[in-house]
């Protein structure tokens, strides 16, 4: 809609982070909203399904796999970080909240979104545990964990190499 196609700009992403960064920052607010609702509203249906609680934690890594294995854009997708987020706003709010403060403690000094994006997610199934979420949604918490990281793979490099760019928006 802005005239710019997020996939050939940037880093490539079509998360919020690439879009702020090519498009700007109204733009990215969409984006993580959309990217976010991608993730709650799954779980919320399955919530009011009243099915068993492994079938919820089901759907919600099924709707992260949905977006970071599009089919829309030939199973390609985004890094699936804010739709984990509203999986697990939805499936362990106690955990997602304690996974936004690891992001932003990690963020705001350091400007890395991909290295507080990452500490996030790993932080997410130890907070599951620790705020007694059942089994399935600790399970849940570490599958989407471990791909989260796993798509990151190539910030990690660039952090290691020390030329991964810091958060700005597009002005």
């Amino acid at each position: 809609m802005a005239g710019v196609d997020v996939q050939r700009s940037g880093s490539g992403n079509i998360g919020a982070t690439n879009v702020a960064r090519t498009v700007g920052g109204r733009a990215a607010i969409v984006t993580l909203v959309g990217d976010i609702t991608k993730g709650v509203v799954p779980v919320l249906v399955a919530r009011a399904l009243d099915v068993p609680i492994w079938v919820v934690a089901a759907v919600g890594v099924g709707a992260f796999l949905g977006h970071i294995y599009s089919v829309f854009l030939r199973f390609s997708g985004g890094k699936g970080v804010a739709t984990a987020f509203g999986v697990f706003l939805a499936l362990a709010p106690l955990a997602a909240a304690g996974s936004v403060a690891v992001f932003f403690l990690v963020a705001l000094p350091t400007r890395y979104v991909s290295l507080a994006s990452m500490c996030a997610a790993a932080a997410l199934p130890g907070l599951a545990a620790l705020f007694g979420y059942p089994q399935p949604v600790r399970l849940a918490g570490l599958l989407i964990a471990a791909f989260v990281i796993l798509r990151h793979r190539a910030n990690w490099e660039r952090l290691r190499r020390g030329v991964e760019p810091r958060f700005g928006l597009k002005r």
